[in-house]
């Protein structure tokens, strides 16, 4: 069952933002040609709003069979010629078990099910984890912010006593350019006299 909810899994699109599965992949697991999965569809069409399915535009369409191909999951012989192609929401595939009724609709339809809630739950852990990654990472953008600060900080200090020694080596080198006695206000110099 792990293999065919992996096959599943493999034929979910991304289109529009949506996950959806196309027609030509469903009527495949139906084990039905495309064209009657899509008669049953136009003859129920109220049952299919445009979040159930829409038709994907060529362009689309032709994008995604060449990454079907590519990876692939849908023979490179496949032409989507001049028929449209649908593309079905979870929503649609689960309605599609009320228009296609055969036991292996049913039971195809139940897999589908199973890999649409697989990949929500895939989905939800990696938004799980990506939030404590950007929680991890908030906390190391604020201690580097905190060590640049600090390291400003030290900066600052440095400067003042680099300030402050040369202040000091400045007055050691003036006090050793006069050296002897000490000039005191109102004595005259031996030499001046």
């Amino acid at each position: 069952m792990n293999d065919e909810l992996t096959l599943i899994e493999n034929k979910i699109y991304e289109v529009r933002g949506t996950k959806v599965m196309l027609d030509f992949d469903l009527a495949e697991l139906y084990g039905i040609e495309t064209r009657t999965l899509k008669q049953a569809v136009r003859r129920n069409i109220e049952r299919f709003p445009e979040d159930f399915m829409f038709t994907l535009t060529k362009e689309e369409a032709n994008n995604l069979i060449h990454i079907g191909v590519s990876q692939n999951v849908i023979p490179p012989e496949y032409n989507i010629g001049a028929t449209s192609v649908f593309a079905f929401t979870e929503n649609g595939v689960s309605m599609l078990s009320s228009v296609l009724r055969s036991p292996l609709a049913i039971q195809i339809n139940i897999n589908i099910m199973r890999a649409f809630t697989r990949m929500h739950q895939l989905i939800f852990a990696y938004k799980e984890n990506n939030l404590s990654v950007k929680d991890e990472l908030e906390q190391i953008k604020q201690q580097l912010a905190e060590i640049a600060e600090d390291l400003e900080s030290n900066e600052r200090d440095h400067e003042s006593l680099f300030n402050a020694i040369a202040e000091i080596s400045l007055k050691l080198q003036l006090n050793q350019s006069n050296p002897g006695r000490i000039a005191v206000k109102g004595f005259k110099n031996d030499s001046q006299q």
